[in-house]
């Protein structure tokens, strides 16, 4: 079981190089953040410094995407980093949200993100690809190591791309129901493809807050629902919302009252924008409470196949909540104890 932590490159970047030293100290493995190069920071220069001042925490963007960089630039920015400080990059990928949507355009398709992490993991593993009709090499990167790539993604196409093509899925909500349902769409793909399901990485990401009063626990995270239904809103858009084989009621149901979305406040503790988000849906999809309630969905969520935890650490209470994870519940399950230490 591994733990990371998911962070914004809001200013100053000195903050989000301190709170990825402080998550490996308390036993956090990877550091991720959010990839809206207009929104916030450009998260490769603060990617060099995390690296820079931790000794293993595995760094990376949650999510990029195949539009706003270059694939070639990607491919470059990845093997510098591992270049100057080791193999300790990860790629998690998307089709584009809150980057390409704020600047006009729209996102990728799936299969244009497929080529994409196909062009990015060649070059970063020294191989020769097929680029705008040329054969490309990086010559100073040596052959061999693979990029890991983790897909996030909910509707069916794209779970069945993750299978086909990904080594990790990302999941961007905490409900056991409905990873359930997706693991199980992954690795079914997997399988028909020819893969071995139990080799691609199952995270779980979603916002984490420990402490004793629920109410203002569940304002501070209210943001996330209002993020997961942009994707809900596509889904449906597509399918329809009354297609539960394609789109499950627990994800359609919930964002009948959603009015729009103002990406200025995306990933942000009182987003205006997320006011139509109930409360036993911010409980789903998040984790809140004590330690011992974490600590027992963490363990619901690892039996149906999560093997990575990361946590969105966007609220009041970032640093409690670290260490809170460092003392008791990291330790709960990584031991098998009830009480943690």
């Amino acid at each position: 079981m591994e733990f990371g932590v998911v962070l914004q490159t809001d200013p100053p970047a000195s903050r989000v190089v301190e709170l990825a030293r402080r998550a490996e100290g308390n036993g956090f493995t990877h550091a991720w953040t959010f990839d809206s190069h207009v929104l916030w920071q450009e998260p490769f220069v603060i990617f060099s410094r995390m690296l820079a001042e931790t000794e293993r925490m595995v760094v990376g963007p949650m999510v990029t995407n195949p539009g706003t960089r270059d694939w070639t630039v990607l491919a470059s920015l990845f093997a510098t980093l591992n270049d100057m400080y080791g193999e300790r990059t990860v790629c998690g990928m998307g089709r584009g949200d809150s980057a390409l949507r704020y600047i006009g355009r729209k996102p990728y398709t799936l299969a244009k993100m497929v080529d994409c992490m196909g062009v990015v993991k060649g070059l970063v593993a020294g191989e020769e690809v097929s680029y705008n009709g040329r054969s490309l090499r990086i010559p100073w990167v040596s052959e061999g190591w693979q990029l890991p790539m983790w897909v996030a993604g909910y509707g069916p196409k794209a779970l069945a791309t993750i299978g086909r093509h990904a080594d990790g899925f990302i999941l961007q909500l905490a409900d056991p129901q409905i990873l359930e349902w997706t693991v199980n769409a992954v690795r079914t793909t997997a399988y028909e493809a020819g893969r071995d399901p139990l080799e691609i990485k199952i995270c779980v990401v979603a916002p984490a807050y420990v402490g004793d009063d629920l109410s203002h626990q569940r304002d501070q995270v209210r943001w996330f629902g209002g993020m997961v239904g942009n994707h809900v809103h596509d889904l449906v858009k597509r399918y329809g919302s009354d297609n539960p084989e394609m789109v499950p009621k627990v994800l359609s149901e919930y964002i009948a009252a959603r009015e729009g979305y103002d990406y200025r406040h995306h990933g942000r503790a009182g987003n205006p924008s997320t006011d139509f988000v109930p409360d036993p849906i911010v409980d789903r999809f998040c984790l809140l409470g004590t330690a011992e309630d974490h600590i027992a969905k963490l363990r619901r969520l690892q039996s149906l196949g999560m093997d990575h935890f990361g946590i969105y650490l966007m609220h009041d209470d970032q640093e409690g909540t670290l260490e809170a994870y460092g003392r008791r519940i990291i330790p709960a399950l990584m031991s098998g104890s009830s009480s943690g230490s």
